[in-house]
């Protein structure tokens, strides 16, 4: 996803995600299996974004293409092995949770881009940051628990986290800090990097191209992954394609490494030969806008509008065809949570909403269309475009089958930078098809309660708080089968409806990557 506003998380967080939007998915690699695969240095590495991320301050937006850009020249604490969901060193090579405090062992050695030292003080320095409201950071109560303070004493971090949870390490892994020079200036993080990553940004056309260069003597990736080793790119060109045939386009002939194809290219490049690897993302979920003066706010419009819809051939449309069952809201790899909540969706009964609405006291005018003390049932749908053709289909859809029950709802396609400030700033929509794709079920926390800005759609329910608070109160996996019954139990209410899941294919050609749901710079091996 691809806004630049300080309060959009959206994304393939999918999308995030991360969410649906750029490098999502990697690969085993590419290129002819008759033989063992060499690894070349001095290459560049060439992938498509499908949008422009922005500006480029790291903290301030969670949107797909920017969370993968930040990859290449901003380091987390601590990183998550993809294949086994494990914690894995980064910037802290040791660490200890404890109840509510957590202990880092910041790594010696460790240079931001400009050569200073990275230290436990710019660690403390860049929690601060996140943690004062007035910043206005969408990693505050996502990533980072609010409340929570940060303290350093050498080489030693402590936090004293506000609220724990199952999965607070895999949160703090998601954090990219910022060099001090950053911190003191953030208007230099609008068009430039200053990080301790394995990539420096050298030049941005915004719209067009972003061009990293490798940073010699990095050995502080994840895991202790180092830019020395045999077949990592010297240069990253992030390159903004707007069109998937002209990504196809590019990779076929050579001047792309990587792109994620979803449309009827993908056949076409299968066809060709070039490999891909498969990403599982929710590609479909449902928002009502629970808000006071909405009518969305009426738990009888929201179960209408849930029952009235054929959500499986509304998925097929949306997916052409191609579509996965959607089990849970955090399908990124790796999955925290193994399981499902099938079943929990009210199913299609489009007699029930009518009856359901009849009862509500919305009367059918003679334009098919419900009035209730004079005033119509109309509303708005805002759907996220980065599908393409079949988003609009699959609204076209929707409409139609929302005004044989009796409700008008405009359909309108917007990129999610343009989504973003409806959802986040005037609040102007009732429903909306947007994703945000994570891994562990407590990240999506904050869109689905309590009183802050992530939580754009301003779900109340008192059951799924309730079932979130016994989750918390476990660790790790064995809060698993609480946090998929707070999620069925969302909707169960109508409250959101996944209706989507699809595989996401990145296409290959040149490179070889690692499985994972962002690509992870380190693990880029060019092939001879």
């Amino acid at each position: 996803m691809r806004t630049v506003t300080t309060r959009s998380a959206l994304l393939a967080l999918s999308l995030s995600l991360v969410g649906t939007a750029g490098l999502v998915a990697c690969s085993s690699g590419s290129g002819s299996d008759n033989g063992p695969k060499s690894y070349a240095d001095g290459k560049t590495f060439a992938f498509a974004m499908n949008s422009d991320p922005g500006a480029l301050d790291p903290q301030q937006s969670l949107t797909g293409n920017l969370t993968q850009l930040t990859q290449f020249a901003y380091d987390s604490l601590l990183s998550v092995a993809a294949d086994t969901g494990e914690i894995q060193s980064q910037l802290a090579d040791s660490w200890k949770v404890d109840g509510k405090t957590i202990t880092l062992e910041i790594r010696d050695g460790v240079t931001c881009s400009d050569g200073s030292p990275f230290d436990a003080q710019t660690v403390v320095d860049n929690l601060t940051y996140l943690s004062d409201e007035a910043n206005k950071s969408p990693f505050l109560g996502l990533y980072y628990p609010a409340g929570s303070t940060a303290t350093a004493s050498g080489s030693t971090v402590t936090i004293e986290v506000g609220v724990t949870g199952p999965f607070v390490l895999n949160a703090l892994a998601k954090v990219p800090m910022v060099c001090e020079a950053g911190l003191k200036d953030r208007s230099t993080l609008t068009d430039g990097t200053s990080g301790t990553g394995p990539y420096v940004l050298e030049s941005s056309v915004p719209g067009s191209k972003y061009v990293y260069k490798v940073r010699e003597g990095y050995t502080w990736g994840p895991d202790g992954a180092s830019t020395a080793t045999k077949g990592m790119p010297a240069q990253i060109d992030a390159t903004v394609v707007l069109n998937e045939t002209t990504a196809a386009n590019g990779l076929l002939t050579g001047t792309l490494n990587a792109a994620t194809i979803k449309g009827p290219d993908a056949e076409r490049l299968d066809k060709a030969g070039v490999e891909s690897a498969d990403l599982p993302i929710i590609l479909g979920e449902q928002w009502y806008n629970h808000a006071e003066g909405h009518l969305t706010s009426d738990p009888a419009v929201r179960m209408a509008l849930t029952q009235g819809i054929d959500y499986t051939q509304l998925a097929d449309v949306l997916t052409a065809g191609k579509g996965i069952p959607t089990t849970q809201l955090a399908p990124m790899p790796p999955i925290a949570c193994q399981g499902t909540t099938t079943g929990a969706v009210p199913a299609f009964d489009a007699k029930a909403a009518e009856a359901l609405l009849d009862e509500a006291g919305w009367v059918k005018g003679s334009d098919g269309i419900r009035t209730k003390d004079g005033k119509k049932l109309e509303l708005s749908l805002l759907v996220d475009n980065f599908a393409g053709n079949p988003a609009a289909a699959a609204s076209e859809l929707a409409v139609e089958n929302w005004k044989a029950i009796g409700i008008k709802v405009n359909a309108k396609l917007l990129s999610t930078s343009q989504l973003s400030e409806p959802l986040f700033t005037t609040g102007d929509w009732d429903i909306t098809w947007e994703t945000v794709g994570v891994n562990s079920p407590d990240q999506m926390v904050p869109f689905l309660s309590g009183d802050t800005a992530n939580n754009f759609s301003h779900i109340d329910n008192a059951d799924y708080e309730a079932k979130v608070e016994a989750a918390n109160a476990k660790v790790g996996s064995e809060s698993c089968p609480d946090w998929l019954a707070a999620e069925e139990s969302l909707f169960a209410a109508a409250d959101l409806v996944p209706f989507a899941g699809s595989s996401n294919p990145t296409f290959l050609k040149g490179a070889e990557l690692t499985t994972g749901a962002i690509l992870v710079p380190s693990a880029i091996r060019m092939l001879g």
